[in-house]
């Protein structure tokens, strides 16, 4: 029971409070699965965020179901998902209604302007995690590479990043077992 209480609290906070969608909550998801809960490692969290990714639909209920499932099985995985979907689903609708009450509000303005760079440093600090581990894993310049080829695939050939994780994937179990 202790468990289905930890995994409905460890996706409530997260979920309710990762303003922005999948990019704000990873971070905070990062935090309650590997560093307050210890479902998963580092290395099984980037897997999980790789996987999310490639799959259609939204990423955090991607997290939930695998790691639901991971920790109690079916029952932990309809927990997981609840903690994530219901608590988003009525904070959204209670908060459109203000917003949109309020939209010319220069309060509702500042906040929605100034929640923006503490999303962006959430990112660029679970970024310089997931590196640390993509180094650790990979070595420094083999991580480079991955990266630089990633970038260049999706920022300048505006490849989609389902299918450069996929060949990230194929790459990954085809090649770096024989390095």
């Amino acid at each position: 029971m202790k468990d289905l209480i930890d995994l409905f609290l460890g996706f409530f906070w997260p979920n309710l409070l990762g303003y922005g969608g999948g990019p704000a909550s990873i971070p905070l998801n990062y935090r309650e699965i590997v560093t307050h809960y210890g479902w998963a490692t580092d290395h099984q969290f980037s897997n999980i965020l790789a996987l999310s990714n490639t799959l259609p639909g939204p990423i955090a209920t991607k997290f939930a179901a695998f790691v639901g499932y991971d920790v109690s099985g079916v029952v932990g995985a309809i927990v997981a998902l609840a903690a994530t979907v219901v608590p988003s689903a009525i904070a959204l609708i209670v908060l459109l209604r203000l917003m949109a009450r309020y939209r010319y509000s220069s309060v509702v303005k500042g906040m929605t302007l100034l929640v923006q760079p503490v999303i962006a440093v959430m990112m660029i600090v679970l970024t310089w995690q997931m590196g640390e581990t993509s180094i650790d894993s990979l070595g420094v310049w083999q991580a480079v590479i991955i990266a630089a080829v990633a970038f260049w695939a999706m920022q300048i050939r505006k490849i989609h990043p389902a299918l450069v994780i996929l060949c990230a994937f194929v790459y990954g179990g085809l090649v770096v077992p024989h390095i």
